[in-house]
């Protein structure tokens, strides 16, 4: 067990509920506000490359700051780093909520600040990921890791909804002040229910690129980032365009009285993601194993896309999307689980940073690719990114197969040869 553990007990168990807890406060926030924010900036005046910088920045920082967050927590300890973010947290929000107040090109560059604070101290996901890691034996990392995503699809469920409530019920200004509220909260609840950890500095004191190209000279780390790559970009197509291919095969008025039935479905597909990590993934971890379930979540995911543009009813659409919904939510955990495994226990958070600036890095090319594709024919995001991930779920197969043969299955047993 790493140095930097605290328990891998009862009280390990309690944590991992704190550590929910916390990533669920934040998510709140960020889903109270990134729903309404492009219609902040075109009210003051900004145009589509305004919008799209005001919201890339966030995942810019994200992809700069992750592994820096994730190598820091490695040296000082896990606790310092989530209170440092949760708390930057609350004054992200707070400037964006005073930058309703004011007008035009001040308002729309503090919005900017404000996204480019939250995506630097949101990038502190990767400490909550080796938090996990470090309470957890090798074997059950990758069900753990599915704490992340059910705190994610609660967020997003939740989140729009209270941001339209506090819209309506205080103004411009209220979205921002409830996100910091609730960040606010989450700092205390985190300061006081977190346990500390002893930080172990890692054998090798390297630098951020040092540690990118580590973790890419190591061929089957290198492929998982591949894996989470191209799937969080087949995501992020299918979430930008589908509002728009809805509104389009559909007839429905995208700006009008129908937005309501779209956010709806986005809702339905987190509801079908929470209970799919909530319900599924353990039973299917002991079934499969993580490198079938890999797979199996692809292949899914990939099935679902390429149908989808030419769904017309909506009972169709209703089964299509839960099926993609469910290949979705169940690819990060195992893919995470993995690399957790195959990661040094000293460099636990280093590694998983590279691994969550890959996501973001995806999340910053994937609407720009989806929406050239879907502008050009609207099917053709669908297809490509569908194809990509029938192919992927192949070549995990084959590329990571021979690790399940040594995947621990019960106990605390070690697996050297996947520490890398």
């Amino acid at each position: 067990m790493s140095d930097n553990s605290p328990s891998r007990s009862a009280g390990g168990r309690g944590a991992l509920g704190v550590i929910f807890l916390t990533v669920f406060l934040d998510l709140v926030g960020f889903g109270i506000v990134i729903p309404i924010l492009p219609l902040y900036a075109e009210d003051f005046g900004g145009g589509a490359i305004v919008v799209g910088g005001i919201m890339a920045i966030y995942s810019l920082m994200q992809f700069l700051f992750s592994p820096v967050w994730g190598r820091w927590s490695d040296r000082v300890g896990r606790k310092p780093l989530m209170l440092l973010g949760t708390g930057g947290a609350v004054i992200s929000y707070t400037v964006f909520a005073m930058g309703s107040s004011f007008e035009g090109g001040v308002a729309l560059a503090i919005f900017f600040v404000a996204r480019l604070l939250g995506g630097f101290f949101g990038a502190n996901l990767a400490v909550s990921q080796a938090f996990i890691a470090d309470l957890t034996p090798p074997e059950k990392r990758s069900k753990s890791m599915a704490l992340i995503g059910i705190a994610f699809g609660l967020g997003f469920i939740l989140g729009p909804f209270l941001g339209g409530i506090s819209l309506n019920a205080f103004g411009l200004a209220g979205p921002g002040w409830v996100a910091a509220g609730l960040c606010a909260l989450n700092f205390i609840l985190a300061a006081v229910l977190l346990p500390r950890t002893r930080p172990k500095a890692p054998a090798v004191q390297q630098g951020r690129f040092q540690v990118m190209r580590r973790v890419l000279a190591r061929p089957q780390l290198a492929f998982l980032l591949l894996v989470f790559f191209l799937a969080t970009l087949a995501f992020t197509s299918y979430e930008v365009t589908l509002g728009l291919l809805v509104a389009e095969n559909f007839s429905l008025d995208y700006k009008g009285g129908d937005a309501a039935r779209i956010a709806n479905l986005f809702a339905y597909c987190g509801v079908i993601g929470v209970l799919a990590q909530g319900g599924l993934i353990g039973r299917l971890l002991a079934l499969l194993g993580e490198v079938k379930l890999i797979a199996l979540s692809l292949l899914l995911t990939g099935l679902a896309l390429i149908p989808l543009p030419h769904v017309t009813g909506w009972f169709g659409l209703l089964v299509t999307l839960g099926v993609l919904s469910v290949g979705a939510s169940l690819t990060r955990p195992p893919v995470f689980g993995m690399i957790s495994q195959l990661s040094p226990d000293d460099e636990q958070g280093a590694f998983l940073g590279v691994a969550q600036s890959v996501g973001s890095l995806a999340r910053i090319i994937g609407p720009m690719m989806a929406t050239a594709l879907f502008f050009h024919a609207q099917a053709l995001p669908y297809l490509v990114f569908g194809c990509v991930c029938v192919v992927l779920a192949g070549l995990v197969l084959v590329k990571l197969r021979p690790l399940d043969a040594v995947a621990p299955k019960t106990g605390e047993e070690a697996v050297p040869h996947r520490r890398g």
